[in-house]
Formats: C-alpha cells, sequence, structure tokens
C-alpha cells in the first residue's frame, strides 16, 4: 500500500534568510529528483520550490522510506546546508493533511498574495517537470491533476481573484512613500521575468522619466525594455546603472547576491548621497541585507512587502470562506475516489481468493459423495458460498467505513494483506 507525505516550509513557518537557502532552480529540481529517485527506489516525488515555498511531495510505501528524517537529511546534503538552520521552520502532513494542503496551496489559499494567480502555474509546472524527470507515478499523477482542477474551479468560482493586493503593488505604494512625485526618476529593472514585469507594470503607470532594463540574456532586456517604453542596458555595466536609477527592482535567478555592500559605498558616492528605493523580490536575494542600512538607502525584501499584503486578509473573508468550502468539498471527493480506487482491488482479491477456497474444499467433499442429487449439490454450493461471504462480511464493511486518506484505511490494508496473505499480489495500479 502507498501513502502520501508532504515535507515544506513557506513564508508563514521561515523568514526569507532560511528560504533562500533551500531554493531549487529548475535544474536543481532536475538533479533532486533523480537523486531521490536513486536512494529510495519505488517512491514517487513533486518538487515544488517557489519565492515563498520549498515542499516536497512524495508517495511511498506504508512505513517505508524515506522518512522525515531522511528527508530532512537529503534536503541539508542536497543543498550543502546546515540542517539545524531550517528543521524547526518545516511542517510535515500525510494522507489527507497532504491532500487538502496541496489544493490549498494550488488555490492560492496559502499564498502570500491571496487570489494570486501564478502559484497555480508553478503548481503544474513542478509537476510538469516531475514527470519529465520520471519521478511520478499513479498516485501523484492522480493527486497533482486532481490539485490543478480545484485550483482552477476556485479561481474561477469564487471571488477570491478579485480585488487582491500584489506584492508589485505594494512595492509601488512604498515607492510613494518615499517619492513625491516620478516624473523626474530613473527606474531600473536587474532581472527580465514575469515578476520584474508584475512591478514595472505598476511604476509604468506612474509616468516615470527613464526605465532601465539590465539582464544577463540582452534578447531579454530588450524585450521587456520594448514592452513598457524603456532602455535596454548591459548588464556588465551595473554598478553605472545603478548609480543613476532612483528606483530598482531587481528579480534574478543568481544563487548569491550581486548587489553588494562594497559595491553600494562606491554607487552612493556617484549619487551624491541622493535617496534610493530597492525592491528585492529575488529568491535567493539579490541584494546583500547590508545595502538596507546605508543612509539614503530604502531596501524592502518579499519578507518586508508580505506584512503588508497579509494585512489585507480580513478585509476578504466571504471569498475566502467559499475557497474553503470548495477545496473541502474537493478533499472529500478525492478521499471517496481514493478509496474505491484503493479497495476494489484488495476486495476483489480477497472474494477470489476465499470463494476459489471454498469452492475447492466443496469440491473435495463431492468427491466423497458419490450418490448425491443434484438438488443436494446446489445446496452444498450455496452453502460454500454463503459461509465464504459471512466470514468476508466484517473485514470488507471495516474497510469500506474507513477513511482512506486517514491512517484508518491503510493501516487496515496493509493488515489484511498481511494476514490474508495478499502480499504477493500487487494492489496498486
Amino acid at each position: 500500500m502507498k501513502r502520501l507525505l508532504l515535507l515544506g516550509l513557506n513564508h508563514t513557518t521561515a523568514p526569507l534568510e532560511v528560504r533562500e537557502k533551500l531554493a531549487f532552480s529548475a535544474d536543481a529540481q532536475r538533479a533532486a529528483l533523480s537523486r531521490l529517485r536513486g536512494q529510495f527506489a519505488g517512491t514517487e516525488a513533486v518538487l515544488l520550490s517557489t519565492c515563498n515555498r520549498v515542499e516536497l511531495y512524495l508517495s511511498q510505501t506504508h512505513h517505508g522510506q524515506p522518512t522525515r528524517d531522511d528527508l530532512i537529511d537529503f534536503l541539508a546534503e542536497f543543498q550543502q546546508a546546515d540542517a539545524a538552520a531550517f528543521r524547526g521552520h518545516l511542517y510535515h502532513q500525510s494522507d489527507r493533511g497532504a491532500v487538502e494542503h496541496l489544493f490549498k496551496v494550488a488555490s492560492s489559499l496559502d499564498s502570500m498574495v491571496l487570489g494570486e494567480t501564478q502559484i497555480l502555474g508553478q503548481v503544474r509546472a513542478a509537476y510538469d517537470l516531475a514527470r519529465e524527470a520520471g519521478s511520478v507515478g499513479p498516485e501523484l499523477n492522480t493527486l497533482f491533476q486532481r490539485a490543478v482542477a480545484v485550483g482552477r474551479q476556485v479561481m474561477t468560482e469564487t471571488g477570491l481573484t478579485e480585488g487582491r493586493l500584489s506584492v508589485a503593488s505594494v512595492a509601488v505604494d512604498y515607492a510613494r512613500r518615499i517619492f513625491d512625485h516620478f516624473d523626474d526618476k530613473t527606474i531600473l529593472s536587474v532581472g527580465a521575468g514575469k515578476m520584474s514585469r508584475l512591478v514595472l507594470r505598476h511604476f509604468a503607470e506612474l509616468n516615470v522619466r527613464r526605465l532601465l532594463v539590465c539582464n544577463r540574456d540582452p534578447a531579454r532586456a530588450d524585450a521587456l525594455a520594448l514592452e513598457f517604453r524603456g532602455q535596454a542596458v548591459p548588464f556588465e555595466d551595473l554598478q553605472n546603472q545603478l548609480a543613476m536609477a532612483d528606483v530598482v527592482v531587481t528579480s534574478t535567478g543568481a544563487r548569491h547576491a550581486i548587489i553588494t555592500r562594497a559595491m553600494f559605498d562606491k554607487v552612493l558616492k556617484q549619487r551624491r548621497h541622493r535617496p534610493m528605493f530597492l525592491i528585492d523580490i529575488a529568491l535567493p536575494r539579490d541584494v546583500e541585507a547590508g545595502v538596507g542600512t546605508l543612509n539614503n538607502v530604502y531596501l524592502y525584501n518579499l519578507d518586508d512587502l508580505q506584512q503588508v499584503v497579509s494585512a489585507t486578509q480580513s478585509t476578504r473573508t466571504a471569498a475566502i470562506e467559499a475557497a474553503r468550502k470548495l477545496i473541502g468539498l474537493a478533499v472529500e471527493d478525492f478521499a471517496e475516489s481514493n478509496r474505491a480506487r484503493k479497495l476494489g482491488p484488495v476486495i476483489d482479491q480477497l472474494s477470489k481468493r476465499y470463494h476459489a477456497i471454498a469452492a475447492e474444499e466443496l469440491a473435495r467433499t463431492l468427491n466423497k459423495l458419490p450418490s448425491i442429487t443434484e438438488a443436494e449439490k446446489q445446496h452444498l454450493e450455496d452453502l460454500a458460498r454463503r459461509i465464504a461471504n459471512k466470514l468476508l462480511h466484517d473485514p470488507i464493511r471495516t474497510l469500506r467505513e474507513s477513511d482512506s486518506m486517514h491512517h484508518g484505511q491503510t493501516a487496515y490494508l496493509h493488515a489484511m494483506e498481511k494476514l490474508f496473505r495478499l502480499e504477493n499480489e500487487s494492489t496498486d495500479e
């Protein structure tokens, strides 16, 4: 029998400096899934890594490996991180709890920005990557396909996506607290990804004097600059571009900070210490924390923006409640279909085996009764069938009444496989 496991951390359980230690690029995700499959044979796995969370979803044999500690050790070794630094920030769920959590994640109920649509695409991308890596099978295929469907349903049938406060809009609101007007300001985007585009869209509405885009890939910089009538600038000239910028939006995929305290000492001299606003929405962070301690420098990262975004949750009670109800129904529906999928083969095996035993014993008895009539033979056949059905009635009823997404049914199925010697016959799809 298989069970579902989840191990992860997110923006509510771990600060930015912890999350960035465990963040995975797409290439790192593929490598981690490959190593996980090699280390724990027969385990299905999906790894979800975003700016706000790192989560491992697994399907494994009941009481098998990897255990929670095995996964912590795996993450620490793969990311070359100290397990003690993140162990206390992790959450752990199994079976029904793991299903409910994933459905909430896909529906953006567990997001920093309630109702944001990007997370659904990230869940789908993590699942697609795991499929390409060959690390998913029947259990996680079913789970993630259903999670994506639930996410779509919540976003189309509730008001959760309406009137949401985004990280991008909060970033602009912060900038407005520092600058009275923007018609004489230069905005610099370091990076050209989705988050950079979202923030630039808000700044473009302020009719800024100049908008610059700096990226390691010149083609991507050109494309984003063209979209907002800006100008692409060389990544190699980053320090000089920083000196010209009043507002900097940075969101690259670099593994280490690309804007350092030492670099900024020179930048501020070039700017003659004019105020500067930095929005670091990268994970790992693009800007060293020490930059924020400098005079006339205002540095905000994901955790800073989260505080404002989280405060809006109380104003959207009706939409949140509607989303929770849909997710609750979806979890129940998944549990019911999961129950039927897992119970059917076991009940069928059990019934066939013990009716076969009854038939064998009946045949032996009939061989010893050569003068038996057809009517008497029919009575004995009915008797054997009824005895087999009565013996199977209670264990099958117990199975059907147990919750397929709690430990009860898994434990019962595992016990029945042992007690009735079904463990050598596969019951998994």
